[in-house]
């Protein structure tokens, strides 16, 4: 039976050593989101669909080669009639076959302007996936702090059990002494108790902060590693200063569309203009009735829409329109990118002030439990004072731990607001 545990106790070191093994960083932990996401790698495939369309505006500017080929199976052969005598003027069956090259020589912009729709558009798709990788980063760094974070509040939960059961044996010695009740007693014991669920609560928080870390990671779910705080304390942004929103990805996209559309609209205002063209064809119908039957020939022209109903003028308005939506969305995406900065500096601010301040309580709180319990050991101070002092610690030491955190991720929304996490 000994032999049997002793394997047991081996094989669960194993286990946890190997988990254990190596250290995780916060930068490995991005590396690794950034080369295994599914959603970056499906952004990914929206930009090399755009850079494609580039590709397709561009054969525009190239000649259109046609071939074309069949069989006519006929009836009767067409023919010209001469009184009562007709005369037949083809084959009632015939093979054919149309070879045409044809070449826009120029189109007054047009071409170009949808060849810019296509580039542009294809800027706008790259900088949208920066945007979503910096959106990826940022709930990274939430997801490693958040663990670190829960880490830190299993050890207060912890800490809070050992003390809550010194304080129940103190209080089950003095009760057999028959100097307090059994209410004190009793109540050390249901804190102990509830003590005892706050630490699986943390811990139950930690383990799904690895699945949600692991998920973003691409990790397996039961991979856990020693996570590494090797970042620095983030330095605050000075008062009022303006952020740089030239990185943003969002704002560089949108800004990439806006420019699409001021093509869109030159597209469409050219829809009545003419194209100038040339064509080469050879034409070839097997007939026996003619002498020339495959005709090569050379064409240079134009064509233009003289009339389409309302559809030109209402493109053109449609263009304007799109512009001018675009141009707004615009505006608004840099005021909310301005708020969401504003909003990050001051978290960033206040959880540096919580954390000054958290530091001095726990100290002061460790001084109180001392306190309160030397004066309920000299029967001078009550049980409630003591859970009390010990409740109290423990939440200093939370709200320590969570400043801790909300200050990183403060600093994360301040870098994701500029575009620099």
């Amino acid at each position: 039976m000994h032999v049997v545990t002793l394997l047991l106790a081996l094989l669960c070191c194993a286990v946890t050593g190997t988990a254990y093994a190596q250290p995780l960083t916060l930068r490995d932990a991005l590396e690794r989101a950034a080369a295994t996401s599914q959603g970056l790698k499906s952004a990914s495939r929206e930009v090399e669909i755009a850079r494609e369309q580039v590709n397709v505006a561009r054969t525009a500017r190239l000649p259109r080669v046609d071939l074309q080929g069949g069989y006519v199976a006929q009836a009767k052969a067409q023919a010209f009639k001469f009184g009562n005598q007709s005369q037949e003027t083809q084959d009632p069956r015939y093979p054919f076959f149309n070879f045409s090259v044809y070449q826009t020589l120029y189109d007054f912009g047009r071409t170009s302007a949808g060849e810019g729709i296509a580039r542009m558009r294809g800027e706008a798709a790259g900088y949208a996936y920066s945007g979503n990788e910096q959106d990826l980063f940022l709930q990274v760094v939430q997801a490693y702090y958040g663990i670190m974070t829960a880490q830190k509040l299993v050890q207060a939960a912890e800490d809070e059990v050992v003390q809550m059961e010194s304080h129940r044996q103190t209080a089950q010695a003095l009760f057999d002494e028959g100097v307090v009740t059994r209410n004190d007693l009793l109540q050390a014991e249901v804190r102990v108790a509830s003590s005892r669920q706050n630490v699986l609560s943390a811990q139950n928080e930690v383990e799904n902060g690895w699945l949600l870390l692991n998920y973003l990671t691409g990790a397996a779910p039961d991979f856990r590693a020693e996570l590494k705080d090797e970042s620095q304390l983030p330095k605050l942004p000075g008062a009022g200063a303006a952020p740089d929103l030239s990185r943003r990805g969002e704002i560089a996209a949108q800004k990439a569309l806006v420019g699409a559309d001021e093509f869109a609209v030159k597209e469409a205002k050219t829809s009545h203009y003419p194209e100038f063209f040339a064509k080469f064809g050879v034409d070839y119908l097997s007939n026996s009735k003619v002498r020339e039957q495959a005709i090569t020939a050379v064409t240079v022209g134009f064509k233009v829409n003289l009339f389409d109903g309302p559809a030109s003028a209402a493109r053109v308005r449609q263009a304007v329109q799109a512009r001018s939506r675009d141009e707004e969305r615009l505006r608004d995406l840099e005021e909310r990118t301005r708020l969401e900065y504003a909003m990050a500096v001051n978290d960033l601010k206040v959880a540096d002030a919580r954390i000054k301040v958290a530091e001095k309580a726990i100290t002061q709180g460790v001084e109180n439990l001392r306190i309160t319990k030397d004066r309920y050991q000299e029967h001078v101070g009550t049980a409630t004072e003591v859970v009390d002092a010990q409740t109290l610690l423990t939440k200093t030491r939370t709200d320590y731990y969570r400043s801790v955190f909300d200050l990183q991720v403060a600093a994360a929304r301040v870098k994701r607001a500029t575009g620099e996490l």
